[in-house]
């Protein structure tokens, strides 16, 4: 496959903290390429370097269909086509569920005219999976589960060809994170590249055709989920020394 994102030595620092020291990675096209790692370890600031929100990244490249994004503006890079959630559920409180969404069609990778971008933005929640009747409550009255989905819909209402998901299952129950899963499926089958981070391990390892496993800021390994989770750095970083010896499973 072609590589749809290249990240090349990205470094980030604060102050004497180096939150991202030289990670590179690529992302092929069509895939659901997962980031894991303990708290800390560098995944949200990652994810802001690539899409310039709220951050640039201090020094390395940053490539998206082949073009340099790096030092684009967070706007630019939206109409690009990249798009993201984030890991606190965001939305514009006292704006109704559907304005939220309108936001994202209208402002986002195209510029359609009035008409197409409502019925993008229906499509979207509809797609998500909000009910009607919910259309028109003020976003800050959903519940967490509905305001990730409303996240999403207005993410996928940009017309992204990646997508970036900051933990869609933090804070959910068994049953939502179920449908979390099927719904990052859906996405993807529908042509969206995606690039998921999550501390859910299960989600990871259901939905990931690769998976990215950090530690202070620098990548431990990458590869099939399966074999990640059994490399011996990997359950060191999550369970510390003992992890190996305990019995504990990863």
């Amino acid at each position: 496959m072609d590589d749809i994102l290249i990240v090349e030595k990205a470094c980030k620092s604060f102050g004497e903290l180096r939150a991202v020291r030289e990670i590179s990675f690529t992302v092929d096209a069509g895939e659901i390429f997962g980031i894991a790692g303990p708290n800390g370890s560098g995944k949200s600031t990652l994810f802001n370097l690539i899409t310039s929100i709220p951050y640039p990244a201090d020094s390395g490249r940053v490539l998206f269909g082949g073009k340099a994004i790096h030092r684009m503006r967070a706007n630019r890079i939206c109409r690009a086509g990249v798009a993201r959630t984030f890991q606190k559920e965001t939305a514009f409180d006292t704006l109704s569920t559907i304005e939220n969404v309108m936001l994202g069609s209208v402002y986002g990778h195209e510029r359609p005219d009035t008409p197409t971008a409502q019925r993008r933005t229906r499509e979207a929640l509809a797609f998500v999976g909000i009910a009607e009747d919910q259309y028109g409550r003020p976003a800050g009255e959903l519940s967490v589960f509905d305001k990730k989905r409303l996240m999403l819909a207005s993410a996928l209402a940009t017309r992204p060809r990646l997508l970036l998901l900051d933990e869609p299952a933090s804070g959910l129950t068994k049953p939502e994170i179920d449908e979390t899963i099927e719904l990052l499926r859906r996405v993807n089958a529908e042509g969206v590249t995606v690039l998921v981070i999550e501390h859910v391990l299960p989600l990871l390892l259901t939905v990931s055709n690769r998976l990215m496993v950090l530690n202070q800021g620098q990548e431990l390994t990458t590869g099939r989920p399966d074999d990640v989770v059994r490399d011996e750095h990997v359950i060191e970083a999550y369970l510390g020394s003992r992890g190996k010896d305990d019995g504990r499973d990863s």
